[in-house]
């Protein structure tokens, strides 16, 4: 699904929630440049989930807890359980339930508390802020996964592994004021109020009154020309629908499920094998409650469900490696190489009729579908695919006793934008038994989708004159878009070197530091706002583009901009004997910095440049200890980071959380208690007219969250 808002603008991502963690076996992470490899995507590494394989046995772990707030409760039960699969196999379930409340870490808004106070007593959800800021509900949420494994004899094995996940997701959207909410409750910031006709919108002449806006807010007591309009049945305000303004709930169901099968195995000559098909989707079914769709009038519904969102991907894969013996090497070059085909599909589902539907009462100033997030209509549903095919050779061998060289190349053919070529190389020198030196330089890229090649995402709006506006997302290459500056999306490209060491400074004592230089060309975002004018539709118009003159203002995925991102990372883990046990220190520091060399046409601009350079931190540290004396477990953990750029608020302070763990083994049994930011820390607060205007108290986007701490309890039952 699309990711917005920030760094990730518009980017569509893998939901890897779906899994259970009680699935995983252990996770892999490759830290370099790895597209020669893995393709798309794989520009600073990769991440390799393995499930678990046991034939037997199995576990259950129950949690449950909540922030010191009282709210944001969560309750979680997993169960994994290992089983054998004839005797020369196995067969692994896992599956996790869990449900948790939403929080809110907000104030009252301005608007809202100054109506209740001038006797508007239905304010949304009052006493309680209007608008909440704070994590969403997440319920009915549901993960299974199920891997299988048999030999097939003493040189072949069959596998099959799976997962399927479901769950609902809550949040709420801005407080809509019942006093000058465009569209909804006003068509002029509040001056008067929007008041629909009955016949006017049958065709008939117009009588209802213009009414303004008492000082003392709508639906107070005094307003006598309120009462005027709800006792004439030709006249409405969605006042009467909801008094007190409404804050609309937006969420989703979202499901996901994707299964991997092959066979693998060696040949008498010590060839190796491994054959697989794998197909999987995401699917977000979008709703919208406690809101209205203004161009329907009083007939309109409170709840909608705008579309959905539905990306699908198959993939078939022919692996192969083999040793060969080199006189001057070693060891044997390991050859490997590979063909692979793959295709992906995006779906936008139209919404319900109501959610789209440009009712009779548009005409006078109402606002056209569902408000907070308008339905997808037939003309922005559509199914767009791509297909791709890749053939990769991969090569390494110790050269010499303390030398191992490594060259992989993958060639990439797409049927939508063309080829791309990408290499790698990378060595490891041992200088001693307990230090070596590393490096790896490559080229990669990250294919555009085919959701950002193709979305259109249009909103229709009226004036205040009742003409038809459309505003959203275009395709890069619809002829609007083209006119200004819009073209076919291209891959973005990379070009990285890292070089690090590892040292074993004493038996205790491991250290590893990577420093690294990632140069992005040609990225993918969403370009900042184009006003569509007079003159431009003009031109557009003589050009034989038609819709232009509905178009007020759009965006549209660009290839605009190319950044440099440096840093490095330093992992040290230190083992000692103390306190009658054994303890293990992880110290992990990282300092990442991201500059954005240029915009080429311009189509990005400066709030997003620095939202990109500098809303992440740049540095952040963990350190942990884990004790463990004979049945008890201890853990602490310090987290901490470097400062953040807001726009709201410009740059906010570092912070540093603390989390503390105590576990005991009872046999079978075991039991933890825990807290997460145990000591209640939370970031710098948003600027006061921040806070008043909208009720938020801290920054939405702060690294380390905004909840506070969390408090939980864990029991788990090995068998």
């Amino acid at each position: 699904s699309f990711l917005g808002g920030g760094v990730a603008d518009g980017a569509q991502g893998a939901d890897i929630s779906a899994m259970p963690a009680i699935a995983l076996k252990k996770v892999e992470v490759l830290r370099d440049g790895a597209a020669a490899q893995y393709g798309s995507d794989a520009i600073a590494g990769i991440m390799n989930f393995v499930y678990r394989d046991d034939a037997e046995g199995g576990e259950i772990q129950i949690r449950t807890g909540e922030y010191s707030e009282g709210d944001g409760g969560m309750f979680r039960i997993a169960a994994n359980v290992g089983m054998p699969f004839t005797a020369d196999g196995f067969a692994n379930f896992s599956v996790e339930l869990a449900d948790s409340d939403a929080t809110s870490r907000s104030i009252q808004r301005n608007d809202a508390q100054a109506l209740y106070d001038g006797g508007n007593s239905a304010i949304w959800n009052y006493p309680n802020p209007a608008q909440v800021w704070g994590s969403p509900e997440v319920s009915d949420d549901v993960k299974f996964v199920a891997n299988i494994g048999l030999d097939l004899d003493a040189s072949k094995k069959f596998y099959l592994f799976g997962n399927y996940g479901e769950r609902k997701v809550l949040g709420g959207f801005y407080y809509r004021n019942p006093t000058n909410r465009g569209g909804i409750f006003s068509a002029d910031s509040g001056a008067t109020r929007l008041v629909g006709d009955v016949a006017e919108a049958a065709g008939a002449a117009r009588t209802c009154p213009v009414v303004a806006v008492p000082e003392t807010g709508a639906g107070s007591a005094s307003d006598t020309a309120l009462a005027e309009i709800k006792a004439n049945p030709n006249c409405f305000v969605f006042n009467e629908m909801f008094p007190g303004g409404f804050t609309p709930s937006f969420g989703g169901s979202v499901s996901d499920w994707a299964i991997a099968s092959g066979v693998s195995g060696s040949t008498d000559s010590g060839l190796m094998y491994d054959f697989s098909v794998s197909i999987g989707e995401n699917r977000a079914d979008f709703y919208i409650e406690n809101t209205l769709n203004g161009s329907l009038g009083p007939d309109s519904p409170t709840a909608f469900n705008p579309g959905s969102y539905i990306q699908l991907e198959k993939t078939v894969n022919a692996d192969f490696s083999k040793g060969v013996a080199v006189d001057s090497f070693a060891s044997d070059l390991n050859v490997a190489w590979g063909v692979e085909y793959r295709e992906e599909q995006f779906t936008v589902v139209s919404g319900d009729e109501a959610s789209w539907e440009i009712g009779p009462y548009f005409t006078q100033g109402f606002g056209i579908g569902s408000n907070g997030f308008g339905g997808f209509s037939p003309q922005m549903a559509g199914v767009w695919d791509r297909g791709n095919y890749a053939v990769y050779v991969d090569l390494e061998a110790d050269i010499t006793e303390q030398f191992l060289l490594g060259f992989a190349t993958r060639y990439e053919d797409f049927d939508t934008f063309g080829s791309t070529s990408n290499s790698k190389i990378s060595a490891r020198l041992k200088i001693t038994d307990d230090f070596a030196i590393r490096g790896t330089a490559s080229t990669g890229f990250r294919a555009p989708t085919p959701g950002q090649a193709n979305i259109a995402n249009i909103s229709t709006v009226s004036g205040l004159d009742g003409v038809l506006f459309q505003r959203g997302t275009l395709s890069p290459t619809n002829p609007v878009s083209a006119f200004y500056g819009g073209k076919e999306l291209t891959p973005e490209e990379s070009e990285s070197i890292s070089v690090g060491l590892v040292w074993d400074v004493t038996d205790a004592l491991n250290v590893t530091l990577d420093a690294y230089q990632i140069e992005l060309t040609d990225r993918i975002t969403q370009g900042d706002e184009v006003t569509v004018t007079d003159a431009d539709i003009e031109t557009l118009t003589g050009l034989g583009v038609t819709g232009a003159g509905d178009l007020t203002t759009f965006k549209f995925y660009v290839n605009d901009f190319d950044t440099t991102t440096t840093g490095f990372d330093l992992i040290a883990t230190y083992g000692a004997d103390m306190f009658n046990g054994s303890t293990e220190f992880t110290f992990v520091y990282s300092d990442v910095e991201t500059e954005v060399d240029r915009s080429k046409n311009g189509l990005v601009g400066g709030t997003f440049i620095q939202r990109l350079e500098d809303s992440l931190p740049k540095q952040r540290w963990n350190l942990s200890a884990v004790h463990l004396n004979g049945d008890w477990r201890l853990l602490a953990r310090i987290n901490s980071i470097d400062g953040f750029w807001i726009e709201s608020s410009g740059f906010i302070d570092g912070m540093a959380t603390v989390d503390l763990e105590v576990a005991r083994d009872f046999g079978m049994y075991n039991v933890t208690l825990g807290a997460q930011n145990a000591f209640d820390e939370y970031p710098d607060e948003e600027s006061q007219g921040t806070q008043g205007a909208i009720g938020m108290v801290y920054p939405e986007a702060a690294p380390l969250g905004f909840n506070g701490a969390f408090y939980y309890v864990k029991l788990g039952i090995n068998f």
